[in-house]
Protein backbone atom coordinates (compact mmCIF):
# COMPACT_ATOMS: atom_id res chain seq x y z
CA UNK A 1 0.00 0.00 0.00
CA UNK A 2 1.29 3.47 -0.88
CA UNK A 3 0.64 5.60 2.19
CA UNK A 4 1.92 8.70 0.35
CA UNK A 5 4.34 9.65 3.13
CA UNK A 6 7.56 9.50 1.10
CA UNK A 7 9.81 12.35 2.19
CA UNK A 8 7.63 13.18 5.20
CA UNK A 9 9.36 13.40 8.57
CA UNK A 10 7.93 11.19 11.29
CA UNK A 11 8.75 11.51 14.98
CA UNK A 12 8.05 8.35 16.97
CA UNK A 13 8.24 8.60 20.74
CA UNK A 14 8.65 5.35 22.65
CA UNK A 15 10.48 4.25 19.54
CA UNK A 16 12.99 1.84 21.01
CA UNK A 17 10.65 -1.16 21.17
CA UNK A 18 7.13 -2.51 20.84
CA UNK A 19 4.48 -0.48 19.04
CA UNK A 20 6.76 2.50 18.45
CA UNK A 21 9.49 0.45 16.81
CA UNK A 22 7.03 -1.40 14.59
CA UNK A 23 5.40 1.88 13.55
CA UNK A 24 8.82 3.22 12.60
CA UNK A 25 9.44 0.17 10.43
CA UNK A 26 6.19 0.62 8.53
CA UNK A 27 6.75 4.32 7.92
CA UNK A 28 10.39 3.74 6.96
CA UNK A 29 9.32 1.20 4.34
CA UNK A 30 7.00 3.86 2.94
CA UNK A 31 9.88 6.32 2.50
CA UNK A 32 9.43 8.60 5.52
CA UNK A 33 12.31 10.14 7.42
CA UNK A 34 12.34 8.61 10.90
CA UNK A 35 13.22 10.22 14.21
CA UNK A 36 13.15 7.72 17.03
CA UNK A 37 12.97 9.01 20.58
CA UNK A 38 13.07 7.26 23.92
CA UNK A 39 14.75 7.70 27.28
CA UNK A 40 17.48 5.03 27.13
CA UNK A 41 20.38 5.75 24.78
CA UNK A 42 21.60 2.17 24.35
CA UNK A 43 18.23 0.63 23.51
CA UNK A 44 17.42 3.59 21.26
CA UNK A 45 20.55 3.11 19.17
CA UNK A 46 19.84 -0.61 18.92
CA UNK A 47 16.36 0.24 17.64
CA UNK A 48 17.81 2.62 15.05
CA UNK A 49 19.97 -0.21 13.70
CA UNK A 50 16.85 -2.35 13.33
CA UNK A 51 15.24 0.35 11.18
CA UNK A 52 18.13 0.78 8.76
CA UNK A 53 17.31 -2.30 6.63
CA UNK A 54 13.95 -0.68 5.83
CA UNK A 55 15.36 2.58 4.46
CA UNK A 56 17.35 3.45 1.36
CA UNK A 57 19.48 6.24 2.81
CA UNK A 58 21.01 6.35 6.30
CA UNK A 59 20.30 10.10 6.41
CA UNK A 60 16.62 9.21 6.73
CA UNK A 61 16.93 8.08 10.35
CA UNK A 62 18.06 9.70 13.56
CA UNK A 63 17.65 8.73 17.20
CA UNK A 64 17.51 11.19 20.06
CA UNK A 65 16.99 10.53 23.74
CA UNK A 66 14.36 12.60 25.50
CA UNK A 67 12.68 12.49 28.88
CA UNK A 68 9.06 13.37 28.15
CA UNK A 69 8.49 14.39 31.77
CA UNK A 70 10.96 17.26 31.19
CA UNK A 71 9.59 20.24 29.24
CA UNK A 72 13.05 21.42 28.21
CA UNK A 73 14.02 17.96 26.99
CA UNK A 74 10.97 17.82 24.75
CA UNK A 75 11.63 21.28 23.36
CA UNK A 76 15.24 20.30 22.62
CA UNK A 77 13.98 17.25 20.72
CA UNK A 78 11.72 19.46 18.63
CA UNK A 79 14.62 21.81 17.89
CA UNK A 80 16.77 18.91 16.67
CA UNK A 81 14.00 17.77 14.33
CA UNK A 82 13.60 21.31 13.05
CA UNK A 83 17.34 21.71 12.44
CA UNK A 84 17.81 18.36 10.73
CA UNK A 85 14.63 17.93 8.70
CA UNK A 86 12.88 21.30 8.74
CA UNK A 87 10.30 20.14 11.25
CA UNK A 88 7.97 17.20 11.76
CA UNK A 89 5.11 16.23 9.48
CA UNK A 90 4.03 13.24 11.56
CA UNK A 91 4.01 12.57 15.30
CA UNK A 92 3.28 9.06 16.54
CA UNK A 93 3.33 9.38 20.31
CA UNK A 94 3.59 5.80 21.54
CA UNK A 95 5.57 6.42 24.74
CA UNK A 96 3.85 5.64 28.00
CA UNK A 97 3.88 3.59 31.18
CA UNK A 98 1.41 1.66 33.30
CA UNK A 99 2.45 3.63 36.34
CA UNK A 100 1.31 2.95 39.87
CA UNK A 101 -1.32 0.26 40.37
CA UNK A 102 -3.19 -1.14 43.34
CA UNK A 103 -6.08 -0.39 45.66
CA UNK A 104 -7.36 3.14 45.04
CA UNK A 105 -7.24 4.04 48.74
CA UNK A 106 -3.60 2.98 49.00
CA UNK A 107 -2.32 5.04 46.07
CA UNK A 108 -0.62 8.26 47.10
CA UNK A 109 -0.60 11.66 45.42
CA UNK A 110 2.92 10.85 44.28
CA UNK A 111 1.70 7.64 42.62
CA UNK A 112 -0.94 9.58 40.76
CA UNK A 113 1.33 12.42 39.73
CA UNK A 114 4.00 10.07 38.39
CA UNK A 115 1.49 8.41 36.07
CA UNK A 116 -0.08 11.72 35.04
CA UNK A 117 3.35 13.20 34.30
CA UNK A 118 4.23 10.38 31.93
CA UNK A 119 0.97 9.37 30.29
CA UNK A 120 -1.06 12.57 30.13
CA UNK A 121 1.41 15.43 30.46
CA UNK A 122 3.91 13.59 28.24
CA UNK A 123 1.28 13.71 25.51
CA UNK A 124 0.61 17.39 26.20
CA UNK A 125 4.31 18.25 25.99
CA UNK A 126 5.07 16.49 22.70
CA UNK A 127 1.95 17.88 21.02
CA UNK A 128 2.80 21.38 22.22
CA UNK A 129 6.33 21.01 20.86
CA UNK A 130 5.50 19.68 17.40
CA UNK A 131 2.17 21.28 16.48
CA UNK A 132 3.85 24.61 15.59
CA UNK A 133 6.15 22.85 13.11
CA UNK A 134 3.14 21.29 11.39
CA UNK A 135 1.27 24.60 11.42
CA UNK A 136 4.18 26.15 9.54
CA UNK A 137 3.95 23.42 6.89
CA UNK A 138 0.16 23.49 6.68
CA UNK A 139 0.01 19.68 6.93
CA UNK A 140 0.36 17.27 9.81
CA UNK A 141 -0.68 14.00 11.34
CA UNK A 142 -0.67 13.31 15.08
CA UNK A 143 -1.53 9.89 16.47
CA UNK A 144 -1.73 9.44 20.22
CA UNK A 145 -1.98 6.18 22.11
CA UNK A 146 -4.69 5.51 24.64
CA UNK A 147 -5.86 2.08 25.83
CA UNK A 148 -8.87 -0.14 26.30
CA UNK A 149 -8.59 1.01 29.94
CA UNK A 150 -9.95 4.40 28.94
CA UNK A 151 -13.27 2.82 27.93
CA UNK A 152 -13.32 -0.28 30.11
CA UNK A 153 -11.35 0.60 33.25
CA UNK A 154 -9.79 -1.96 35.55
CA UNK A 155 -10.07 -1.16 39.25
CA UNK A 156 -6.41 -1.76 40.11
CA UNK A 157 -5.17 0.70 37.48
CA UNK A 158 -7.10 3.87 38.31
CA UNK A 159 -4.31 6.38 37.48
CA UNK A 160 -3.62 4.73 34.12
CA UNK A 161 -7.35 4.50 33.34
CA UNK A 162 -7.87 8.19 34.03
CA UNK A 163 -4.82 9.32 32.07
CA UNK A 164 -5.72 7.27 29.02
CA UNK A 165 -9.27 8.61 29.06
CA UNK A 166 -7.71 12.06 29.19
CA UNK A 167 -5.58 11.29 26.13
CA UNK A 168 -8.68 10.49 24.07
CA UNK A 169 -10.34 13.72 25.21
CA UNK A 170 -7.21 15.76 24.53
CA UNK A 171 -6.89 14.27 21.05
CA UNK A 172 -10.48 15.20 20.23
CA UNK A 173 -9.89 18.70 21.56
CA UNK A 174 -6.81 19.19 19.37
CA UNK A 175 -8.60 17.80 16.32
CA UNK A 176 -11.21 20.54 16.67
CA UNK A 177 -8.66 23.26 17.29
CA UNK A 178 -6.20 22.68 14.44
CA UNK A 179 -7.86 20.73 11.62
CA UNK A 180 -8.62 23.93 9.71
CA UNK A 181 -4.85 24.40 9.42
CA UNK A 182 -4.34 21.01 7.76
CA UNK A 183 -3.49 19.04 10.92
CA UNK A 184 -5.35 15.85 11.76
CA UNK A 185 -5.37 14.20 15.18
CA UNK A 186 -6.46 10.64 15.98
CA UNK A 187 -6.02 8.15 18.77
CA UNK A 188 -5.37 4.41 18.84
CA UNK A 189 -6.42 2.28 21.81
CA UNK A 190 -4.68 -1.09 22.01
CA UNK A 191 -5.39 -3.88 24.49
CA UNK A 192 -2.95 -6.41 25.92
CA UNK A 193 -0.25 -6.13 23.28
CA UNK A 194 3.02 -8.05 23.56
CA UNK A 195 5.21 -5.10 24.56
CA UNK A 196 7.89 -4.62 27.22
CA UNK A 197 5.25 -3.03 29.48
CA UNK A 198 2.95 -6.07 29.43
CA UNK A 199 5.94 -8.43 29.48
CA UNK A 200 6.91 -6.89 32.80
CA UNK A 201 3.34 -7.28 34.07
CA UNK A 202 3.33 -10.96 33.12
CA UNK A 203 6.71 -11.60 34.69
CA UNK A 204 5.44 -10.07 37.93
CA UNK A 205 2.25 -12.13 37.74
CA UNK A 206 4.25 -15.30 37.11
CA UNK A 207 6.34 -14.59 40.22
CA UNK A 208 3.22 -13.95 42.31
CA UNK A 209 1.55 -17.14 41.14
CA UNK A 210 4.67 -19.31 41.06
CA UNK A 211 4.13 -20.25 37.42
CA UNK A 212 5.84 -19.78 34.08
CA UNK A 213 5.26 -16.59 32.10
CA UNK A 214 3.30 -18.54 29.47
CA UNK A 215 1.03 -19.92 32.19
CA UNK A 216 0.61 -16.43 33.63
CA UNK A 217 -0.46 -15.15 30.21
CA UNK A 218 -3.04 -17.91 29.88
CA UNK A 219 -4.38 -17.19 33.36
CA UNK A 220 -4.52 -13.45 32.67
CA UNK A 221 -6.45 -13.95 29.43
CA UNK A 222 -8.95 -16.23 31.11
CA UNK A 223 -9.45 -14.28 34.33
CA UNK A 224 -8.53 -10.65 33.74
CA UNK A 225 -9.26 -10.11 30.03
CA UNK A 226 -12.07 -12.55 29.27
CA UNK A 227 -13.63 -10.28 26.65
CA UNK A 228 -10.68 -10.54 24.24
CA UNK A 229 -12.58 -12.52 21.62
CA UNK A 230 -9.48 -13.67 19.73
CA UNK A 231 -8.08 -15.23 22.96
CA UNK A 232 -4.48 -14.08 22.58
CA UNK A 233 -2.15 -11.14 23.09
CA UNK A 234 -1.94 -8.68 20.27
CA UNK A 235 1.21 -8.13 18.25
CA UNK A 236 2.87 -4.69 18.09
CA UNK A 237 2.80 -4.75 14.30
CA UNK A 238 -0.98 -5.18 14.38
CA UNK A 239 -1.24 -1.82 16.13
CA UNK A 240 1.50 -0.22 14.07
CA UNK A 241 -0.32 -0.74 10.77
CA UNK A 242 -3.34 1.18 12.08
CA UNK A 243 -1.12 3.99 13.35
CA UNK A 244 0.72 4.19 10.03
CA UNK A 245 -2.54 4.46 8.11
CA UNK A 246 -3.68 7.33 10.33
CA UNK A 247 -0.33 9.05 9.70
CA UNK A 248 -0.86 8.88 5.95
CA UNK A 249 -2.40 10.96 3.22
CA UNK A 250 -4.94 8.18 2.78
CA UNK A 251 -6.50 9.11 6.14
CA UNK A 252 -7.30 12.64 4.97
CA UNK A 253 -10.92 12.47 6.19
CA UNK A 254 -10.23 10.81 9.54
CA UNK A 255 -10.02 13.28 12.38
CA UNK A 256 -10.75 13.19 16.10
CA UNK A 257 -11.37 9.45 16.10
CA UNK A 258 -10.35 6.70 18.50
CA UNK A 259 -9.47 3.39 16.88
CA UNK A 260 -9.60 0.33 19.13
CA UNK A 261 -7.09 -2.40 18.31
CA UNK A 262 -8.09 -4.70 21.11
CA UNK A 263 -9.15 -8.12 19.83
CA UNK A 264 -12.65 -7.42 21.10
CA UNK A 265 -11.52 -6.57 24.65
CA UNK A 266 -14.02 -3.75 25.13
CA UNK A 267 -17.32 -5.44 25.81
CA UNK A 268 -19.72 -2.75 24.63
CA UNK A 269 -20.29 -1.91 20.96
CA UNK A 270 -20.25 1.82 21.64
CA UNK A 271 -17.19 2.25 23.85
Amino acid sequence: MNLQVEGKTAVITGGDSGIGLETAKVLAKEGANIILSDIDEESLQEAAEKIKPYISDSRQISAYTADLTDYNNVQELAEKVQDQFGGADILAHTAGARGAAGDFLELSDEDWMETIDIDLMGTVRVCRAFIPQMQHKGWGRVVTISSENALQPYEEESPYNACKAGVINLTKCLSRAYSKEGLLFNCVSPAYIATPMTDKMMEQLADERGTSVDEAIEWFLENERPHIAVKRRGKPEEVATVIAFLCSELASYVNGSNYRVDGGAVETAFG
